[in-house]
């Protein structure tokens, strides 16, 4: 440790002028204007310091990360070429695309396009819409419109006794 004093001793101090020290002294603070205090240096909240800490963090595991303890590994590169099949197959395509692009269109015949749409008949046609009112007409039918009707039995079974009168005679 060295041997000077931490804090200056009054002859070290600077001197200040009489006239100075007593307007410093009869300085009235009420002469003072309200001024309101805003303060600028915002600081970080509580999730920005752990969201630095963490990043901190994840480059220092970075930086000290001991690459002896990874394992050697050999890579392989495999390069993978088509079979005969497959280079023929494409060949064939390809031959089938110049085919198709090199076509020359000049050496066709005008053809005349005639177009058939067979209608049915006028018969056919009032025959189907008769069936589709057919149909419209049961399918819509009113039950409601019927009247009550009571069923009359004009064959009536024989009864017990008329079945032995005959199996006895």
């Amino acid at each position: 440790m060295s041997d000077a004093p931490l804090s200056p001793t009054l002859k070290e101090l600077p001197k200040v002028s009489p006239d100075l020290k007593s307007e410093l002294q009869d300085f009235n603070t009420e002469k003072l204007k309200n001024a309101e205090t805003n303060e600028k240096n915002v600081l970080p909240t509580a999730e920005d310091v752990a969201q630095e800490r963490t990043h901190q963090d994840l480059i220092k595991g970075v930086e000290d990360f001991d690459t002896k303890k990874l394992k050697h590994t050999n890579t392989v590169e495999k390069i993978c070429l088509p079979d005969k099949e497959v280079v023929e197959q494409e060949r064939v395509h390809h031959n089938l695309l110049k085919g198709v692009e090199g076509f020359d269109k000049d050496s066709m015949k005008h053809t005349e396009t005639n177009e058939k749409n067979p209608l049915p008949d006028p018969e056919a046609i009032e025959l189907e819409k008769g069936q589709q009112q057919l149909i419209a007409g049961i399918e819509n039918f009113d039950a409601k419109s019927l009247k009550p009707t009571e069923t009359q039995e004009k064959n009536p079974l024989p009864t017990k006794e008329v079945i032995e009168a005959e199996k006895s005679a």
